[in-house]
């Protein structure tokens, strides 16, 4: 994979600023045209930006600069990497061993049955299958329906948990709100829609019934206080 410059516009800059290089060979290595690089130069473009060191970042030499400072024709290179960085793999179906895939349709049958709310896409990349697959089995039409046993695929190997956690959170941030009649319906339902009933809110206490109240649990209290000194002799 060919490298590519870092900043092409900032590199240009420093370049114009910092080296006698010819505007044609500044605009080769950044990719810019010859005016572009032209008006850095006259301070027409480009006021607002910072120059960008290609020495410091490794893109380019000193040796290869003062190469084409002697050689208008030299056309500079970027320099090779130190390190290579490893490309990052095309997102795709999850590819599954030869030796687990009759583990498929079990797995899926666990997703289905324990997460119904991940979608076709998201069983799809867990365990590496279609999407025609999964509805069989949603519809029990598959063809090994009556043979097959729900399985955990992180037990099975065909997906770590991580990536079902990942997967079951995302479901649940794509869940709708509940609308406003759910939201009724979860409310707390009244004393008397349970059937429990409080005696005293059915009638109102009389002043007669409150002062004997008091008097037994006066009457409770001396009992108790009488207990006491007999123990005590």
């Amino acid at each position: 994979m060919a490298q590519k410059l870092l900043m092409p516009k900032a590199t240009a800059v420093w370049l114009v600023d910092n080296t006698a290089l010819s505007f044609d060979q500044i605009a080769e290595f950044c990719k810019l045209h010859p005016l572009e690089v032209k008006a850095i130069a006259d301070g027409e473009s480009a006021q607002g930006i910072k120059g960008l060191d290609p020495i410091s970042t490794g893109q380019l030499s000193r040796d290869e600069i003062a190469r084409a400072e002697g050689n208008p024709n030299h056309k500079l290179k970027i320099s090779e990497p130190k390190v290579r960085v490893p490309e990052s793999k095309r997102k795709g179906p999850r590819y599954t061993p030869v030796s687990k895939r009759q583990d498929r349709p079990n797995a899926i049958l666990w997703l289905v049955r324990n997460h119904p709310e991940l979608k076709d896409a998201q069983v799809s990349r867990l365990v590496g299958t279609t999407k025609s697959t999964i509805e069989q089995i949603r519809n029990r039409t598959h063809w090994n329906a009556a043979n097959l046993t729900p399985m955990d695929p992180v037990t099975l190997g065909l997906c770590s948990q991580i990536d079902l956690d990942l997967e079951v959170e995302k479901s649940a941030k794509d869940r709708p709100l509940p609308s406003a009649d759910e939201m009724d319906n979860a409310t707390l339902a009244a004393p008397a829609d349970t059937g429990y009933q409080d005696e005293r809110s059915e009638r109102e206490m009389s002043a007669d019934e409150v002062f004997s109240r008091f008097a037994s649990l006066g009457n409770a209290a001396k009992d108790e206080d009488g207990e006491d000194d007999e123990d005590n002799r």
